[in-house]
């Protein structure tokens, strides 16, 4: 049976890790703690800042995933519930005061992309205390971008806890976990002033987003996505006609009209699916098919994975 790489065989750095048990350079693993995610955020930022800009333009990172340990990253956030988003704040705000700092010396700062955003992710293959920083210049390409372009990543090996920077093509993001609570979007201001007002009003907005990557040849290398501002909301296909604000339209032949229907229940906190389309799956299970009158709920997990009639992937964040 053939073995499957693992992630660092796969970018071509298994040879910086040793065959040991070592926790690290002084046998111990540093806690993950917010003020060393935030200085890691800051320091990354700043790095990235010397590689990208040229001509007297300051150019930078809109999109920042910071990559750990699974069980790392589950620590930090059930015993440090709701400070990641404090952290994200802070981070901005920092993020601004080294921008002026740039235009102040007569330097041309203009945002690639209208919004910033945060993911916090594990990887299977991470060992405890390995912290990965991947920078994105368009977040969530909002804006045309070539698929096959490679991302700057910058890496720090517990065994020595020195980063090293490379390239990965865009592939090697399939093997990190996403998590809905490690998501932030921010817009981005132009007089480089942070809002906390109008973040937390962005936040407020949606109970969750929706994002669909799309077979058809003219979305190729694209996702769409869809924020969810009612507690009932329709997914839909191309021959929907119908332009309510709660329904969501697929621009794909591969998916019915209506095909789901997604509710949240404030009572709970939960979400539920009701699937009127052919075939529907749901983290690889079956979703039994409804009829729209007498719809058959089915709790929906946050970060779940649907598959629409066995084309079209549709994901659940919680906002």
């Amino acid at each position: 049976m053939e073995t499957k790489p693992s992630f660092w065989q796969r970018i071509g750095i298994q040879d910086w890790f040793l065959t040991t048990e070592s926790t690290g350079v002084n046998g111990k693993i540093p806690p993950l703690t917010p003020e060393s995610v935030y200085s890691y955020i800051v320091d990354q930022f700043r790095e990235s800042i010397k590689d990208l800009s040229f001509a007297g333009r300051v150019v930078f990172y809109h999109e920042f995933i910071i990559s750990f340990n699974a069980d790392d990253y589950r620590e930090f956030i059930e015993n440090k519930q709701g400070l990641f988003g404090l952290i994200v704040q802070e981070t901005v705000k920092k993020f601004y005061e080294i921008l002026k700092e740039y235009r102040q010396e007569g330097k041309r700062v203009e945002p690639s992309g209208s919004k910033w955003v945060f993911r916090l992710v594990s990887h299977p293959d991470y060992q405890r205390g390995d912290k990965g920083f991947i920078g994105k210049l368009l977040p969530d390409n909002s804006q045309p971008t070539k698929k096959e372009e490679n991302l700057r990543v910058t890496f720090i090996p517990r065994q020595t806890g020195i980063a090293q920077t490379f390239d990965v093509n865009q592939d090697i993001l399939k093997g990190f976990i996403y998590y809905s609570e490690g998501y932030f979007e921010i817009p981005y201001q132009e007089d480089l002033e942070y809002s906390e007002k109008e973040a937390i009003q962005k936040e407020s907005k949606s109970v969750a987003r929706f994002e669909t990557i799309i077979p058809d040849k003219q979305f190729a290398g694209k996702k769409v996505e869809f924020l969810m501002k009612d507690d009932d909301v329709i997914v839909s296909g191309n021959d929907e006609e119908r332009d309510e604000p709660n329904i969501f339209k697929i621009p794909s032949e591969w998916v019915n009209t209506p095909h789901l229907q997604v509710r949240f229940n404030k009572a709970d906190g939960k979400f539920y699916l009701a699937s009127y389309g052919e075939m529907t799956t749901l983290n690889e299970m079956a979703v039994p098919t409804s009829d729209i009158n007498a719809p058959k709920w089915v709790e929906l997990p946050v970060n779940s994975r649907m598959l629409l009639n066995g084309i079209v992937g549709l994901n659940l964040f919680k906002s």
